[in-house]
């Protein structure tokens, strides 16, 4: 995707570190943070400079390769795998980025360890690229089917899972990208998504970026919206869904599906097959759900009118917070998953189906 119409990934390799944008300054601020160690790299995750299910993977991958580095012995190996992997506990990605690299680098010697961790990086960035090109372009096909109405197609998403939360090109904004530069006329609802936002400051910059109209509004009005016929699908990320099609997601995402659901209205999710985790048999049950520190919901981030950066509190001082990152969306809810294998249903046989594809064309690209 472009920057001020430069082409621009998310993240990338910059000679013996780690470039990336740092996604807690947009939109007002286009700042680039170079990473020289595994630590800096974790702790960009923590603190969601970099964010979003499959970036999170590239990012823990690019991390590996800064600590072979320094230490490329089974003791630094473990240790990297031990620090990255505590990071973010509901992305699927994350893990399946960490066991990649622990396959490719455990077998060899420590001297080999760095050019290969740096060669593994950058297969899982420049594969993220081409699925989500994939799905993009599955996605379009349902979004086509909208097109017969005859109006505008307005789609509403929640969360930021664009380009931003991939290495280039987005999961749930992939189709409406593609959808847009085939000129098809859309149009994007765009959630803010409390605590942190990311619709407003993140979805509504990247999209602004591109060219695709789009409005942004509070979380809550989407049943509203969808109520008086004004969505036409809703599209979403998703950073874990269970083998029994459940779907792990920012919070707010079931109170959407509950709504589209009340309305007809088609509900899609849009994910790599690396998001979906078949040792989890019910993610209602069964998906971990990250809680994080509370003071993001008491304390509002921003820019006052003379363009300085402000951080507010929004909250009494003595009331209590509760903070949960993502809720799950049940599958009965789930119209469709869009991934780069192809469109499947939201369920045990679909997800099957969707992994032993992806499985299959492994084989014959190896």
């Amino acid at each position: 995707m472009k920057v001020d119409g430069i082409p621009t990934r998310a993240i990338w390799r910059d000679g013996e570190r780690v470039g990336f944008i740092d996604q807690t300054r947009l939109p007002h601020r286009v700042a680039v943070v170079r990473a020289g160690s595994v630590e800096r790299m974790a702790r960009a995750i923590v603190d969601m400079q970099v964010r979003g299910a499959p970036l999170i993977g590239a990012a823990a991958a690019y991390g590996v390769a800064l600590a072979m580095q320094r230490d490329a012995s089974d003791t630094g190996l473990q240790a990297a795998l031990t620090l990255l992997g505590a990071t973010r506990p509901t992305a699927v990605n994350l893990q399946w980025a960490l066991r990649r690299q622990r396959t490719r680098l455990l077998p060899l010697l420590p001297d080999e360890r760095a050019a290969v961790a740096w060669t593994v990086a950058s297969q899982i960035a420049d594969e993220d690229v081409a699925t989500n090109a994939a799905i993009g372009q599955h996605g379009l096909e349902l979004i086509r089917l909208l097109e017969t109405r005859g109006t505008r197609i307005n789609l509403l998403t929640h969360c930021n899972a664009g380009w931003l939360a991939t290495v280039d090109g987005g999961t749930a904004l992939a189709p409406v990208y593609a959808a847009h530069d085939a000129g098809l006329d859309v149009h994007v609802w765009v959630d803010e998504t409390r605590p942190r936002n990311q619709g407003a400051a993140l979805t509504a910059w990247e999209l602004g970026q591109h060219g695709v109209p789009h409005t942004v509004i509070a979380d809550n009005a989407g049943g509203h919206l969808m109520q008086h016929g004004e969505v036409d699908a809703v599209i979403v990320g998703a950073d874990r869904i269970a083998a029994n099609g459940d779907v792990a997601n920012k919070i707010g995402t079931y109170l959407k599906a509950l709504a589209a659901g009340d309305n007809e209205v088609p509900f899609w999710v849009a994910a790599p097959v690396s998001t979906f985790d078949p040792s989890i048999a019910d993610g209602v049950a069964g998906i971990p759900i990250e809680n994080r520190d509370a003071d993001e919901l008491r304390w509002f981030a921003g820019v006052d009118n003379s363009g300085r950066r402000r951080r507010v509190r929004v909250t009494p001082a003595g009331s209590a917070a509760h903070n949960p990152a993502f809720d799950v969306t049940p599958a009965r809810l789930v119209s469709r998953i869009i991934t780069e294998q192809g469109v499947v249903e939201a369920n045990r046989n679909g997800i099957a189906q969707a992994i032993l594809s992806k499985a299959e064309a492994a084989r014959r690209n190896a």
